[in-house]
């Protein structure tokens, strides 16, 4: 705690703040989480799931009865490990619990506000205000699937390729019997496989980029040889299930009347412009359909951490080498500093915590050498992930499959034809423009759908006019330095917002470990 007498008047009254706040409860927040608490620092570990995992280490609920929960993952024996240590460590879980902003109040001092569910008298869902108080926090918040959309990829049966890995992993369901799967990226390695194991047909698996970006980077994969042995893994499989892989392909129109009948799929040029003449179409009752991931950075820029773009054009945060954001005291691990897989999540969640230990304990709270190899290990990671987004970055003819009556935004229904007319109609020259014009992005996922198309096709060349307007240039506008600012990382219901008491210290609070056990 604050030793000078300023800076205690300063903090926050109340129930004392615990050391550190973990936001996540997946590999980053895990690993930090149990590492800082058997560094002796009191924890809170917040996650909007009822149980620890996230979307990697995902499974199914107790209640499911599930035999063999280990099946689908291929590295369980770490899950269970982070697990057990957490159970034993004395942090402070609080699983169910949606944050929906953080703010700072003094020097090392952090609110974490989150909204969790209860039951009222009438036997309704409730939400309920809770503040979390801390000296420290560290986000391990994950990421989001990037989606492109294309002709009918609203039809029920159309999913994430992410959501269907997440219905098989937690639900024990599979998204039909009969899945294409597609897009780019080495999740979908991973989602054809889990699909093919549990016995869904996968008669193709569509990539839309291609592996040669690898092969360019000798010495970066030969520093990553389980991946390689994984990559190896996954493909042993699908030659198991005689499930084709077709590279620089994409489905570029999904079909059906009340569900998803076939899709088309096309060969698409060095631009991932769809080559005329080469659409086919494959009977199916399933797409599993993602493009990569995105970092969740929401609560972080809302904060006004600095943030980086990375080579597949999405945003990560600035870090220090031991994981500190721009902000003092504010910490960052896993995909929020770039999409890198389980392993590397690791890595950082406990050199973040061994970092923060340090900061707040004023001692070496580990040998300077396994400092030394975490970082090693990070960095060589980190490499690899480098190779991995550009290997599968978007190109930027991917807008030549939207149709004007595509729908881009699903919440509010706001289709292609109405996004290009805003830019070259009305003058649009950023996202933000768009979304006033438009209300692309003002529905309840706050565009995390329909973000990354908005700002494509904002950023993309109008189409030519025979009679171009005199006073408007027909060049494209660059693409946004940062990501939108959010006040509120969540929906948050207005009723919630007024129950909150003007003194934020009688504000309900999660038991403190020194004043009960953990929840």
């Amino acid at each position: 705690m604050p030793d000078s007498t300023a800076e205690a008047t300063a903090a926050p009254k109340g129930p004392p703040p615990y050391d550190l706040a973990v936001l996540g409860a997946g590999p980053a927040g895990l690993a930090g989480a149990v590492t800082a608490a058997e560094q002796g620092l009191s924890v809170a570990l917040l996650d909007s799931a009822p149980q620890p995992g996230g979307q990697f280490y995902r499974h199914p609920p107790a209640a499911t009865r599930a035999a063999r929960p280990q099946a689908l993952h291929h590295d369980w024996s770490t899950f269970a490990d982070l697990r057990d240590r957490l159970a034993a460590s004395g942090a402070t879980r609080l699983f169910g619990h949606h944050v929906w902003t953080v703010t700072r109040e003094a020097e090392d001092h952090w609110t974490v506000h989150a909204l969790t569910g209860g039951e009222d008298g009438a036997g309704d869902a409730e939400q309920l205000p809770v503040v979390v108080r801390s000296r420290a926090l560290l986000l391990a918040t994950g990421s989001y699937e990037r989606h492109l959309p294309f002709p009918g990829w609203t039809l029920p049966g159309v999913v994430g390729a992410g959501g269907a890995q997440a219905m098989l992993k937690s639900g024990l369901a599979l998204p039909g019997r009969r899945v294409v799967v597609a897009g780019s990226g080495p999740l979908l390695l991973a989602v054809a496989a889990s699909l093919t194991a549990a016995g869904a047909e996968v008669p193709e698996l569509i990539e839309a980029s291609g592996y040669l970006g690898y092969a360019r980077h000798p010495a970066v994969l030969a520093a990553q040889p389980h991946k390689l042995a994984e990559a190896a893994l996954h493909g042993t499989s699908l030659l198991r299930h005689k499930v084709r892989l077709r590279t620089r392909h994409a489905v570029t129109e999904a079909h059906g009347t009340d569900r998803l009948e076939a899709v088309t799929v096309s060969r698409l040029d060095r631009d991932w412009r769809p080559v005329p003449g080469t659409g086919r179409r494959i009977a199916c009752d399933a797409l599993a359909v993602g493009h990569g991931l995105v970092p969740q950075l929401d609560l972080a820029t809302a904060l006004g951490c600095a943030t980086r773009r990375t080579t597949d054009g999405t945003h990560t945060l600035r870090l220090s080498p031991l994981q500190e954001t721009s902000l003092r005291g504010l910490w960052a691990a896993g995909e929020a500093s770039g999409i890198g897989g389980a392993q590397s999540a690791l890595m950082e969640g406990e050199l973040a915590a061994l970092a923060i230990t340090a900061r707040l304990t004023g001692r070496r709270p580990a040998p300077t050498s396994r400092l030394r190899a975490l970082r090693r290990r990070r960095d060589r990671a980190n490499a690899f992930a480098d190779v991995m987004a550009a290997a599968h970055a978007p190109g930027p003819g991917w807008t030549g499959w939207l149709s004007d009556d595509t729908d881009v935004c699903r919440c509010e229904e706001v289709p292609a034809g109405r996004i290009r007319e805003a830019v070259t109609e009305y003058g649009a020259r950023d996202a933000r423009t768009v979304k006033l014009l438009t209300r692309a992005g003002m529905g309840w996922c706050q565009g995390r759908m329909c973000g990354w198309t908005t700002t494509c096709l904002t950023s993309s060349p109008p189409p030519p006019s025979p009679a171009p307007h005199p006073h408007r240039p027909h060049h494209p506008p660059a693409l946004p330095a940062s990501p939108d600012r959010r006040l509120l990382a969540t929906p948050v219901p207005l009723g919630a917002l007024a129950a909150l008491p003007e003194d934020p210290d009688s504000s309900a609070s999660p038991p403190h470990p020194t004043e009960g056990q953990p929840s």
